[in-house]
């Protein structure tokens, strides 16, 4: 059934889904689910049909600074959904209805500008309005709908999610990042569970994330992408695969950079509180205003909490009366989790001066979190801990300066100093083996793992210093340094030693990463940048003198350097359709815990090779825009060669599971990307996302000297996924009951096709261990009134209770229901 009917049809798409809501052996549940959904926007369109009285609303958008039009600027009316982008001469126009609005005016590279202005009947509703530029990483973005943008002119592949749109639910950052292309979550749990972010089928380490520019690498546990809500940022950047030097990164997937809000705001309050499934609290305020001599001060805080008391299904191990115990892996039950309770706060407060003749930005900054977590499970859902868990804490003062043309016209300096304390404590010490049912049995010896309670203390700092020179319209050069220094002592209160480390012997990492790059703009429709990087670091830690890498801990150091470059141009074939390419030869330095391993869960390898990739991107995307219609098509080809591809595998060392690492020769990554997105006016909007990445080893020995043959040759690296997609629907219903109130009702589903734990080749594939396949969907009605002032909203996750899994056994949260308030104030 078609989403969008005309009126006449509604008497007999009536009939026809009652008829067929009757026929049990029509339909099954899914497919009744399915159709529900359909004629739910098929009756809220002919609603929609009939509530169309607005009033045209025009204007142009100049820079002040280049007294230019300015494309692709999004221009809205604040606390409602009535709005549209300009065009190529900075035009806009759109329909609302008559009233009072603040006209609020944004693109990326300019400061946001609101302005009052009333929309009347009889008279020319024109709104012109001048934006200033600021300092920023990309330039233009043409709004999609539901949030995802592209970067038109930035010659790097690279998109953003308008994180605005998503206020009002309840998802985190990364819970955001899942609609882009190429992008996958990989989830261990529930709430704070340890959460890896893929992107063109690099994850982990590969995939740099960064808050306003600067990196996130070290802050713990307390104050991670997982964990912090949506209301934190503005907009969220993707860069992939080849990034900006300006990002000063060894990033070999790419970099996510989260974008807070920076532009001049009178006072404001935006509070919100939500409650779910699982005991699940979630609770966000944010408060601050700039005043009219350019002083400034901005507070965050956010809390989550969770019990994640969710049903599992798996085998359980019996517990008898004579001290034995018996497992059947083939009688699989359904159990709860019982150890997995979960909470974090944070607190992050700004104070500073704007728009001053030494500076257009002063800020200095303080954040602390803290974060506890119950560990529930190991590396595999087999294993149960009952009593082992995780704390602790952080604390980051910052400052922050930036100068648009700094003594001279053309020259723009952005400097940031970071310093990160955290303490995160590690605790396994009762002296009993649990099973699922929540039963215990007296082991007699302290931990379920290995005995442990301690403490490791990092800390970090960061520099970032980011020259921009611009030469004319057409010439711009970028200097960009950033240092990164990170120690970490580690002590025990239960004078235990580490199977995976030695306490007594600190870790340390300095890397010191630089770039200069050249963008040529000779004209609109196209524009070329090279670059060049230099990688550098130092790292010293304990290392293990045993032949299998366990035991025997001895203190060594490592210094590598590099050098990395690459390329990056676009061109408008046509006005709206574009070509992207971009190359880049990049290195991704080891990180501390691969090297030195965690304290916990991860053993280091300190002889682990810098990885390098040769990257390349080919992105071609169309938009068509006629009336109220836009239709948006993308296509990317991905292509990466990497040599001394660090890789994670499982090992086993007497009865402990444990993280281990190694370079893996050759890694061959071929993929491809496809978006589709079709929206009407402000009422509706669809699209997906559909993604394949093929990465396999292409590494013909095992050793060339011996010329010993690669049993692997040729094979799909195991224990990653390789197929999947999304989509996702929205319809929007305004003045619903009162003018100004708007309900939005959302829809997303995400499948994935079932991938291999280990080596595809090897053994018969009837036995093979396989995370499953799986088709979610998830379900949204938000009720916003006075424009936007208070926000109710309800959620679904999971509306069909599967059994999901983004690592194998470890299966997430069945079905869930969320509810949430969100209440804002200000000018």
């Amino acid at each position: 059934m078609p989403f969008i009917v005309v009126s006449k049809n509604f008497v007999p798409a009536y009939k026809r889904a009652y008829y067929l809501l009757q026929k049990d052996n029509y339909m099954n549940y899914f497919q009744k689910i399915t159709f529900v959904i359909s004629f739910l926007f098929c009756t809220l369109s002919v609603y929609a049909q009939h509530h169309q009285h607005k009033i045209q609303v025009t204007g142009k958008i100049i820079s002040t600074d280049e007294k230019e039009a300015v494309a692709f600027a999004t221009v809205y009316l604040k606390g409602t959904s009535y709005g549209t982008t300009t065009n190529n001469n900075g035009i806009y126009n759109f329909e609302a209805p008559s009233g009072h609005y603040t006209l609020v005016v944004s693109a990326i590279g300019y400061k946001t500008v609101e302005k009052p202005v009333k929309i009347a009947p009889e008279q020319e509703n024109r709104f012109d309005t001048h934006i200033a530029s600021e300092i920023t990483q990309l330039n233009e973005v043409v709004v999609l709908a539901n949030g995802v943008t592209r970067i038109k002119e930035s010659p790097y592949n690279a998109v953003a999610v308008d994180a605005r749109s998503l206020q009002n639910t309840t998802k985190t950052l990364s819970e955001a990042l899942a609609q882009l292309p190429g992008m996958k979550l990989r989830e261990s749990g529930g709430v704070g569970s340890d959460t890896q972010i893929m992107l063109d089928g690099f994850s982990g380490k590969y995939v740099k994330v960064f808050i306003d520019g600067v990196p996130q690498e070290g802050v713990g546990h307390s104050f991670s992408i997982n964990n912090i809500p949506i209301n934190f940022a503005e907009r969220i950047e993707v860069y992939k695969g080849v990034t900006p030097v300006g990002f000063g990164t060894d990033a070999l997937g790419g970099v996510i950079n989260i974008v807070t809000h920076k532009n001049r705001r009178e006072w404001f309050l935006d509070t919100s509180y939500s409650f779910g499934s699982f005991n699940t609290h979630k609770s966000y305020i944010n408060f601050g205003q700039t005043l009219k001599n350019g002083f400034m001060y901005e507070v965050n805080a956010f809390q989550n909490y969770s019990d994640n008391d969710y049903h599992i299904h798996t085998y359980v191990t019996q517990f008898h009366d004579n001290g034995t115990t018996t497992t059947d892996e083939n009688k699989i039950e359904r159990v709860k989790r019982f150890n997995d309770t979960y909470h974090n706060e944070a607190i992050a407060g700004k104070i500073g001066l704007v728009d001053k003749k030494f500076a257009d930005r002063l800020v200095l900054g303080f954040t602390y979190a803290n974060v506890y977590k119950e560990i529930q499970t190991g590396v595999r859902q087999e294993i149960v801990f009952g009593g082992k868990h995780r704390k602790g804490h952080s604390f980051m003062p910052s400052l922050e300066y930036r100068k648009r043309n700094f003594f001279t016209e053309g020259l723009d300096v952005n400097l940031t100093i970071n310093y990160n304390h955290n303490l995160t404590q590690n605790t396994d010490t009762v002296s009993y083996k649990y099973n699922w049912y929540g039963e215990r049995k007296y082991t007699g010896s302290p931990g379920e793992q290995s005995h442990q309670d301690n403490e490791s203390k990092n800390v970090n700092w960061n520099g970032t210093f980011r020259a921009t020179y611009r030469l004319g319209d057409k010439h711009v050069l970028t200097l960009n340094h950033v240092l990164t220094a990170q120690k970490r002592n580690s002590r025990s209160y239960v004078n235990s030693k580490s199977l995976l480390s030695d306490f007594s012997i600190p870790k340390e990492t300095r890397k010191n990463i630089g770039g200069l790059s050249y963008r040529f703009t000779p004209a609109e429709k196209w524009n070329l940048s090279v670059f060049g990087k230099y990688y550098n670091q130092y790292s010293a830690g304990p290392v293990s003198l045993s032949l299998d890498g366990i035991g025997s801990y001895e203190k060594r150091n490592k210094k590598v350097s590099t050098l990395g470059y690459g390329a990056a141009g676009a061109y408008f074939i046509l006005r709206d359709l574009q070509v992207k390419t971009s190359y880049e030869r990049a290195y991704r330095l080891p990180s501390t815990d691969e090297l030195f391993g965690d304290e916990d869960l991860e053993a280091g390898k300190v002889n682990l090779k810098p990885e390098r990739s040769d990257n390349l991107n080919l992105n071609v995307n169309y938009t068509r825009r006629f009336d109220k219609h836009m239709f948006y098509v993308e296509g990317s080809l991905i292509y990466r060669d990497t040599k001394d591809y660090i890789r994670r595998g499982i090992s086993k060392y007497g009865s402990t599971y444990y993280g281990s690492y190694e370079n893996h020769g050759n890694v061959e990554t071929k993929g491809y990307n496809l978006s589709l997105r079709y929206t009407y006016s402000h009422w509706f909007s669809l699209g997906g996302t559909y993604n394949s990445m093929d990465v396999r080893d292409r590494e013909k020995y095992l050793a060339k000297e011996t010329l010993q043959t690669n049993l692997h040759y040729n094979a799909r690296i195991p224990n990653q996924p390789y197929c999947f997609a999304n989509l996702d629907a929205s319809f929007y219903l305004h003045d619903l009951f009162v003018e100004g109130n708007v309900l939005s009702v959302t829809y997303d589903s995400y499948y994935q096709l079932e991938f291999p734990l280990n080596w595809e080749n090897i053994g018969d594939p009837s036995t093979k261990k396989r995370v499953p396949e799986q088709f979610s969907h998830n379900m949204g009605l938000t009720y916003s009134l006075k424009n936007g002032r208070y926000n109710l909203s309800f959620e679904c996750k999971n509306l069909t209770d599967e059994a999901l899994y983004d690592n194998y056994s470890l299966q997430k949260a069945g079905r869930a229901f969320y509810g949430k308030v969100r209440v804002y104030f200000g000018h």
